[in-house]
């Protein structure tokens, strides 16, 4: 049963000129000063859901976006902060980009903030989707099959560092320790100094096309569908219990998984969609070149394949897809319950805040859900 609420939000500022005639994403292009405000916006809203019962907030890591989308660079030195400014709230990682990191380095600063944090952080990891970024700071991602491989030899010796006692790797990328002498004799392993309050380390990661399940679900790392067609995410929730069960961990539907959905509330469907329109359509048009469109059309296919369709998608395609929940607060708790139906394993529901959408109606968005929708599946007993 859903019993936990979160907010994903990656970190953008309040935008003007929003929607699809608005100003260009490309054109975008703040100062300094602009990008310090994110970091006051994620205290305000982190404030006002401690207060609220909300269980986590979710934020994303991204580099060099001076367009004002993404401009959180570390998110586990930003939640750490954000612990000292609430008292219960988690603060989840959506996601470190692992191929931007040394993993070790990436353990020990999450170990750090997992025990001074008393365990509010949570983990995520990602493979990375922006060239920019990822190819700027060292990293394969235009070679796909080069970014993968990085990735999982980085994931084996992430683990090892964070769960295990002693450890020590010999792969393509990384050799720990290295083949030299300390104090007088060879070294055959090394301890992670401190290690994580909390073992074995619960670890997050997006699932986007699908490719990544069987691995995910092997590893036991958790995966996060957000802003996904119902089809489609029915489709990746299977395929993770599947393979979850071909390891031994049988699990019901929608375990291990968290499920993300766009939001507005108001008095009617179509008041929400008219009033979330431009915010939902700024967000696309920076998002959906990033491939990041994920419906499938009536036979199946995924938007952007052969006679599928490949275009930035209305509000309605959204509600239509059911990765958006517009209207009533009694309309907003009938629909999460038919996914509560559909998904028996499933306790965890993110909000994601439309980038474009100012930060004072999206907290007043937040506070109607946690009054008038949240208390219908926290009140159970």
């Amino acid at each position: 049963m859903i019993s936990k609420f979160s907010v994903l939000y990656v970190g953008h500022l309040d935008l003007e000129d929003v929607g699809l005639g608005g100003k260009p994403a490309d054109e975008r292009w703040y100062s300094n000063e602009r990008f310090q405000e994110a970091y006051w916006t994620a205290r305000e809203v982190a404030q006002m859901m401690d207060e609220r019962g909300f269980w986590c907030l979710w934020t994303a890591e991204h580099h060099f976006q001076r367009e004002g989308y993404e401009v959180f660079p570390n998110l586990i030195l930003v939640n750490t902060w954000l612990a000292t400014q609430t008292q219960r709230l988690k603060l989840g990682c959506a996601f470190n980009v692992l191929p931007t990191w040394h993993p070790i380095r990436l353990a020990e600063d999450f170990a750090v903030a997992d025990i001074v944090t008393s365990g509010r952080i949570v983990f995520g990891i990602g493979r990375g989707y922006q060239t920019r970024e990822v190819e700027s700071l060292g990293a394969p991602l235009l070679d796909g099959d080069a970014n993968r491989e990085l990735f999982e030899e980085q994931v084996e010796l992430l683990m090892k560092a964070l769960n295990e006692e002693s450890f020590s790797h010999q792969g393509r990328h990384y050799q720990v320790p290295a083949p030299v002498e300390y104090r007088g004799r060879p070294l055959e392993n090394v301890t992670l100094v401190p290690r994580p309050l909390n073992r074995p380390v619960e670890v997050w990661q997006a699932i986007a096309s699908g490719r990544s399940i069987p691995y995910m679900a092997h590893r036991g790392i958790k995966g996060m569908i957000s802003l996904t067609g119902e089809q489609i995410a029915l489709e990746m929730a299977e395929l993770y219990q599947a393979e979850a069960a071909k390891v031994g961990r049988e699990l019901e539907l929608g375990d291990g998984l968290c499920l993300g959905f766009g939001l507005y509330l108001a008095d009617s469907e179509q008041e929400a969609i008219d009033r979330v329109r431009p915010y939902h359509d700024e967000r696309y048009k920076w998002f959906a070149q990033f491939g990041l469109v994920r419906y499938a059309d009536e036979r199946g296919r995924v938007w952007g394949t052969p006679g599928a369709p490949a275009r930035i998608p209305t509000i309605e395609d959204g509600v239509e897809q059911k990765a958006w929940l517009c209207g009533r607060p009694e309309d907003v708790i009938e629909r999460l319950q038919e996914w509560e139906g559909r998904y028996p394993g499933l306790d965890q529901v993110m909000i994601h805040w439309a980038e474009g959408m100012p930060r004072e109606e999206f907290k007043e968005q937040l506070q109607w859900f946690a009054s008038d929708v949240m208390p219908a599946f926290l009140d159970r007993g």
